[in-house]
């Protein structure tokens, strides 16, 4: 079988977080673009992938990775549009989607998320399994236009439709649906090629909205549709289907082990998920994770 998704690393990433252990060399980065047809095109550097629709006059982006990433990201749309860059749609929070926030809303560029996103930017957040805190970003690098289910937004001869979806790889999730391209972003509730997918729990975070994240991808996707995931290479409706499996096959291996009165502990000692960490070549620090985040999702951590 074709491997379609897998985990970083270790050490190299805080596996549910939003801090990377190790920055990248930014100098390095190079900016990699791939033509998805009807000026539609996905954007890959270092960080979570982004999507670039241009229009007549104007641009819409998504996501913006991180901010010393701004000059290269910025010239690689220049390349492809000659129309400015209007609006610049965060998928989610975490800062390897949200860190070039602040240079570009510094060149005019209106930051869009879902309410929550401002929300966990502000006010700063602590990493579930490692109790690492990012802190409050700066004012200029929150969102200035939010909304709550849904919201258009248009450039003259493109559109981009935004949802949000509860509950999933945090609370604050948006896909965005290009139909004229037939192309859709999914944000990290879909997560290929470097990791197991991330569940972010301590922000509402949860393995059942990230499978009902995935089934409404599948209603929105046919077998020609474009599939830019938040992180690793392009897929199609069929790869998805795969990757749905995965998350239903954890949700059930972990609730079973649940209703068998298994400690969270035990359920990661267990390692209900070998021949999946097998097949992608996970190490077993990123597959004992991924238990515990399913685990939690399943059955909360008490607070005190």
């Amino acid at each position: 079988m074709r491997r379609i998704f897998g985990v970083a690393l270790a050490g190299t990433l805080l596996f549910a977080g939003t801090t990377w252990a190790q920055q990248p060399d930014f100098s390095k980065v190079e900016i990699k673009t791939t033509d998805l047809g009807h000026r539609t095109y996905m954007m890959e550097g270092s960080g979570g992938n982004m999507t670039v629709a241009v229009g007549d006059d104007a641009t819409i982006q998504v996501d913006g990775e991180f901010a010393p990433l701004h000059d290269k990201i910025k010239a690689a749309v220049m390349a492809v549009s000659k129309a400015p860059v209007r609006y610049l749609v965060n998928t989610h929070y975490h800062g390897d989607h949200t860190g070039g926030n602040a240079p570009f809303a510094k060149d005019g560029i209106e930051i869009v998320a879902h309410s929550n996103v401002k929300k966990r930017l502000a006010e700063g957040t602590t990493n579930a399994l490692t109790g690492a805190k990012t802190a409050p970003a700066a004012p200029g690098a929150l969102p200035g236009k939010t909304y709550e289910s849904a919201l258009a937004l248009r450039v003259k001869g493109r559109k981009a439709q935004l949802g949000h979806i509860k509950n999933a790889h945090t609370d604050g999730d948006t896909y965005v649906w290009f139909a004229d391209a037939n192309v859709l972003s999914t944000g990290d509730i879909v997560t290929l090629g470097t990791r197991y997918p991330n569940i972010d729990v301590g922000v509402g975070g949860n393995i059942k909205g990230m499978i009902a994240g995935t089934d409404l991808y599948l209603k929105l996707a046919d077998n020609k549709t474009k599939i830019v995931p938040g992180h690793g290479p392009l897929i199609d409706k069929a790869q998805l289907k795969v990757y749905r499996q995965m998350l239903v096959t954890a949700r059930d291996r972990v609730a079973k082990l649940i209703a068998q009165k298994k400690t969270e502990d035990d359920a990661v000692a267990a390692r209900p998920l070998t021949d999946i960490q097998t097949r992608i070549g996970a190490p077993q620090e990123g597959s004992d994770n991924f238990v515990r985040l399913v685990y939690r999702s399943l059955k909360p951590v008490k607070k005190a």
